[in-house]
């Protein structure tokens, strides 16, 4: 069987073969009406057409290739970010490689022998740019997910509410009549955790009343449930309510307050964020707010491709959503 060309596409549709490069593209908008990019999509579908993609790529100069650098692969939020990144990638015939720096956020080395060679792009979930500097270095556009907006290094930058999401936390142990906070912060020096640190100081200052104290943990259950306890049994007024950086660090802070003798929520209430598998896997189930993780890599890679083609991509910070369970409940007597 003749495998059928741009030109049957064409003939099908009933219009010409630049409008079909431009709808099979994703360049058509602005250029043909939505109903022709609609006729030739379905033109091509049912005549089985496939653009050739090798002569294209060497056309446009292009790998239709871009790298995802993430932190750690141990932590389900980056798959969700991968998956939301392919989804976008697939329906543009870009491939996605999946890259966990072995650094975690600190330098990550080019895994290529040459990253411009066998990249269009880099997209970074959760990392500071100077730490792309090798692979950044090949002079490919980066898009920085959950970093800081004012660094100018990035062609492209997509971020969650973080500040909105502590301020629903806050709001709502506040409500709770929660006035004693502990602050268990990830212990890694970076943009998204400074916001959150932020944020929670700000957003309790609604109560006059309120006092905070700030403790540093690992991101492991192990090393959270350990920094936890050591705070909960720090002399004076013991906190009714603790603020956890993510889902893991709180996971450990729960095991802490058992091991304590205290009891979730009557004696003390927890939160997360990031709402992770794990905030439904631990009991009682963690009140924590939900990142719309998927969003986040669909929103990277269209960035991404925006910045190849020209275009300004979308800068709004995402919403979240505070997912309220049994960890939290107003303080005992």
């Amino acid at each position: 069987m003749t495998r059928p060309t741009s030109k049957d596409v064409a003939r099908a549709a009933g219009v010409s073969q630049a409008a079909v490069s431009l709808v099979l593209g994703d360049k058509w908008r602005g250029r043909v009406s939505e109903a022709t990019a609609g006729r030739v999509r379905d033109a091509a579908r049912e005549l089985g057409y496939r653009p050739n993609l090798a002569a294209r790529n060497l056309r446009l100069g292009r790998t239709r290739t871009a790298l995802l650098v993430v932190p750690a692969l141990t932590n389900d939020f980056f798959a969700r970010v991968y998956t939301g990144a392919a989804r976008v990638a697939a329906e543009h015939d870009f491939g996605v490689v999946l890259y966990p720096s072995p650094e975690g956020i600190g330098p990550a080395r080019d895994p290529f022998a040459s990253a411009r060679a066998a990249l269009d792009g880099v997209i970074a979930s959760s990392m500071a740019a100077q730490a792309l500097t090798d692979i950044h270095g090949a002079g490919l556009p980066l898009v920085m997910l959950d970093s800081d907006p004012t660094d100018p290094t990035a062609a492209a930058h997509v971020n969650v509410d973080l500040a909105g999401a502590m301020r629903l936390v806050t709001e709502h142990l506040l409500g709770l009549g929660h006035r004693r906070f502990l602050h268990l912060a990830s212990n890694v020096d970076s943009w998204t955790f400074a916001v959150r640190a932020r944020a929670i100081t700000h957003g309790l200052r609604q109560a006059p009343d309120a006092t905070l104290r700030t403790a540093r943990a690992p991101h492991s259950v192990h090393g959270s449930m350990e920094a936890a306890g050591r705070a909960l049994a720090e002399p004076g007024p013991r906190p009714t309510a603790v603020i956890c950086d993510d889902d893991i660090i709180a996971a450990g802070t729960l095991k802490a307050a058992r091991r304590t003798g205290l009891r979730i929520p009557e004696d003390i209430s927890v939160t997360g964020l990031d709402d992770l598998a794990l905030a439904t896997a631990v009991d009682p189930e963690l009140t924590t707010v939900r990142l719309p993780a998927e969003r986040v890599g669909e929103r990277g890679m269209q960035a991404l491709l925006a910045v190849l083609d020209g275009q300004e991509p979308q800068i709004d910070a995402l919403p979240v959503e505070l997912v309220v369970r049994d960890s939290t409940a107003p303080p005992g007597p």
